[in-house]
C-alpha cells in the first residue's frame, strides 16, 4: 500500500511563552516493511535549530529549539509511505517459544529486559489474572493466546476518545472495560509482560475508514515472537498489524512514543497559561 500523510498540529497559547526544546516523533519508520519515500517538516515560527538523531529504541527523532516567544506553535509534516507487509503470519517461530510460558535465553533476555517490566510501579493482579486465564483457556500455545488476548480486549471493552493524558493503568481499562487506543496498548502490554512476554507500545497511523476526513493518531503493540522478531497486535481493532498501519515510534515506556514532547513557559511569570490543542491527519491511499 502507498500512503500520503499530512499531519498538523497546532498549539494555541493564552500568552506569549518561551518554547523549551521540542522533541518529534513524526518520521514515520523506515524498514524491511515501510519505505519512507519522502518526507517535509514545516514549522512555525521557525526554529533556531535543529538535529535529526535516533534514540536507544532505534526511533527517528527531530530535535527543535527555539529563539523567540509566541503565541502559537504549528508543525506541519507531509509523509509518502509504502508499506509491504500483506501477510503478517509468514515466520518460523523457534520450536521453543511455541508453549507458554518460554524462557529467552540469556543473551536475548539482556536486551528484552525493558520490554518486559510492568509499566506501572507494582504489577496490577488483573493483568497477571487475565493472562493466566487465557494462557490456561489457549492451552499455553503461544500464537492462541496472543490472538485471543487482542480478541477478548476488542470485543469485551469499550472505546472513548482522550486527546490527551497518560494511558490508564491496566487493572483500570480492564476492570472498567472501557480506554482509548493507548488505554487497550497498555492492558494488551502489561497482560504479556506479565506472563513473561516481551512487548512495547507503538503510536503512528491507521488506514480506518477510506471516507474519513479526519483522523486521530492511533497506537497499538509489539510483541518479541522469536523467530519473528517485534510484531504487531492492534487491540483496539482486533487485528494483527500487517500494511495498513504505519508506525511513527515504539518504546518500552509509553511516553518515549508521544510525537511531541516538549514544555513551555509563559513570559509573564505568575500568570496562569492555557494551552489549546488542535491535530488535523489525513491519509490518503495513492
Amino acid at each position: 500500500m502507498l500512503y500520503q500523510i499530512s499531519h498538523q498540529t497546532t498549539y494555541s497559547f493564552s500568552q506569549p511563552v518561551i518554547l523549551k526544546p521540542h522533541l518529534l516523533r513524526l518520521r514515520p519508520r523506515s524498514d524491511r516493511f515501510n519505505q519512507l519515500q519522502s518526507f517535509s517538516l514545516s514549522v512555525l515560527p521557525l526554529a533556531q535549530g535543529s538535529s535529526d538523531f535516533i534514540d536507544l529504541d532505534g526511533n527517528n527523532l527531530i530535535k527543535l529549539w527555539f529563539a523567540q516567544p509566541t503565541e502559537k506553535l504549528s508543525i506541519q509534516t507531509l509523509a509518502r509511505v509504502e508499506t509491504s507487509c500483506s501477510n503478517p503470519f509468514i515466520y518460523l517461530l523457534e520450536p521453543w517459544a511455541m508453549t507458554l510460558p518460554f524462557d529467552y535465553p540469556s543473551s536475548l533476555l539482556k536486551q528484552l529486559e525493558p520490554y518486559l517490566y510492568s509499566y506501572s510501579f507494582v504489577q496490577d493482579s488483573s493483568a497477571l489474572e487475565l493472562a493466566q486465564e487465557i494462557a490456561i483457556a489457549t492451552q499455553g500455545n503461544t500464537l492462541d493466546f496472543l490472538f485471543a488476548l487482542n480478541q477478548r480486549i476488542y470485543q469485551n471493552c469499550e472505546y472513548i476518545t482522550r486527546d490527551s493524558g497518560e494511558p490508564f493503568p491496566a487493572g483500570v481499562t480492564w476492570r472498567k472495560r472501557i480506554g482509548s487506543c493507548r488505554d487497550y496498548a497498555v492492558l494488551f502490554m502489561e497482560v504479556c509482560r506479565a506472563i513473561g512476554i516481551a512487548a512495547r507500545f507503538v503510536s503512528g497511523y491507521q488506514e480506518g475508514d477510506a471516507e474519513q476526513k479526519s483522523r486521530d493518531l492511533h497506537a497499538w503493540v509489539e510483541i518479541y515472537l522469536p523467530g519473528a522478531g517485534w510484531r504487531g497486535y492492534d487491540p483496539t481493532l482486533g487485528l494483527i498489524v500487517s500494511d495498513r498501519h504505519i508506525p511513527l515510534a515504539a518504546s518500552a515506556i509509553p511516553r518515549y512514543a508521544a510525537a511531541v514532547e516538549g514544555i513551555v513557559t509563559p513570559v509573564e511569570m505568575g500568570v496562569n497559561t492555557t494551552t489549546e490543542l488542535q491535530a488535523q491527519i489525513s491519509l490518503t491511499v495513492l
